[in-house]
């Protein structure tokens, strides 16, 4: 049985699921939990209606691919989704949380082990039994009600909303990026990639002292509100579109020519090859390229530019530890309007498939679509 005011009298539970290759379909059907005053919630878990969720390009790429590298295969239909906040209904009558039937949630989608070296070391993301929302065979968040630890929903202040909380997810991949790679103040920084984490990490890279910020991209209305972003605020940032046909020589000269030199930090956001090869002919000597995208699972590198330059190249697999940073970013106002102007487009929970049709539409003009379920 569950602690809550009621589970009678709700909406049934619907969830936005993709189907394997080849078939590559998107649709909303009814999902687990089924929602019954018997429900049974596990001592430190609770019950969510999860009120809006971001779209994010892997959801896109799972629906359209059927994977993402050689181990995550969608291989059944399966509910993708992984951006979320919502509201708790109810907790379980066993305890093992202070969160209460009301509480406004966000909820991170990484269930680690807690039991090995990397979860005990702090670096839970790399824990090689986690459980990941929306990484197959794990259903995603994508849904009306989830049942989720309640050590990973993270209480909103009042002045957040659930979008905000569901903005707190890629705030939390940005974050990661900027501090490892190792942006401070004064760091000349190169961003490759103007999408949803591109614009997000150039919004934290900024905040964390990167005074001079070139950001490339092939789409210049991103490019246009990347500055847009950053108008009237102090510092320097300039683009640089990447146009069709032009060699990775030619963009990495418009780089420099941008930027008025070599970066000392290239924070990596499409994972695409020539974007990485860019950034590693473009970043000083000893400096770092520091890649957050996700790209084809085997790619070329100049390894003795590389070698010879002494370059560190990192790579970085989701996030640790991040969403009290990301709250606080947020609910005292050093992101706040910026990261919600990403926001270009809204779909009912019921209309989800539009949702990503939107996205998957590259003349759309969408930026960062959020699916709701306010009612």
């Amino acid at each position: 049985m569950s602690s809550a005011t009621s589970l009678q009298n709700l909406k049934p539970n619907i969830g936005l699921y993709t189907t394997p290759s080849p078939d590559n379909k998107i649709y909303t059907a009814p999902c687990a939990p089924a929602i019954t005053p018997e429900l049974e919630i596990p001592a430190g878990h609770v019950l969510i209606h999860i009120r809006s969720t971001g779209i994010c390009g892997s959801d896109i790429h799972f629906w359209k691919h059927g994977c993402i590298g050689p181990t995550m295969k969608v291989t059944e239909n399966h509910i993708l989704g992984h951006e979320s906040a919502g509201e708790v209904i109810a907790v379980s009558p066993l305890g093992g949380t202070d969160l209460k039937v009301g509480d406004k949630v966000a909820v991170e989608p990484t269930i680690p082990c807690g039991a090995c070296d990397k979860c005990w070391g702090g670096r839970y993301n790399l824990c090689p039994n986690v459980r990941f929302r929306s990484t197959p065979p794990v259903a995603g968040l994508l849904r009306r009600y989830l049942v989720h630890p309640a050590e990973r929903c993270f209480k909103l202040p009042d002045n957040l909303s659930y979008e905000d909380g569901a903005l707190l997810e890629p705030i939390s991949v940005a974050v990661t990026a900027v501090k490892r790679a190792g942006v401070k103040l004064g760091s000349r920084t190169l961003i490759c990639g103007a999408g949803p984490i591109g614009l997000i990490t150039l919004l934290c890279a900024r905040a964390g002292g990167a005074d001079t910020v070139v950001i490339t991209d092939v789409d210049q209305s991103r490019l246009e509100l990347a500055k847009k972003l950053v108008a009237g605020k102090p510092g320097r940032v300039e683009t640089v579109l990447i146009a069709q046909g032009e060699t990775t020589e030619q963009v990495v000269e418009n780089i420099l020519k941008a930027g008025g030199g070599e970066p000392e930090i290239v924070l990596e956001c499409t994972g695409v090859e020539s974007s990485i090869r860019a950034g590693i002919l473009a970043v000083e000597t000893g400096g770092t390229v520091f890649i957050v995208g996700v790209g084809k699972e085997e790619q070329n590198f100049p390894f003795m530019l590389l070698s010879a330059k002494e370059i560190d190249v990192k790579f970085q697999y989701r996030y640790a530890n991040t969403w009290p940073v990301a709250i606080r970013l947020m609910e005292t106002g050093v992101l706040g309007d910026d990261v919600r102007s990403l926001v270009t487009h809204r779909f009912e929970l019921e209309n989800a498939v539009g949702a990503f049709e939107k996205v998957a539409d590259r003349n759309s003009g969408a930026v960062k679509v959020m699916i709701q379920d306010l009612n």
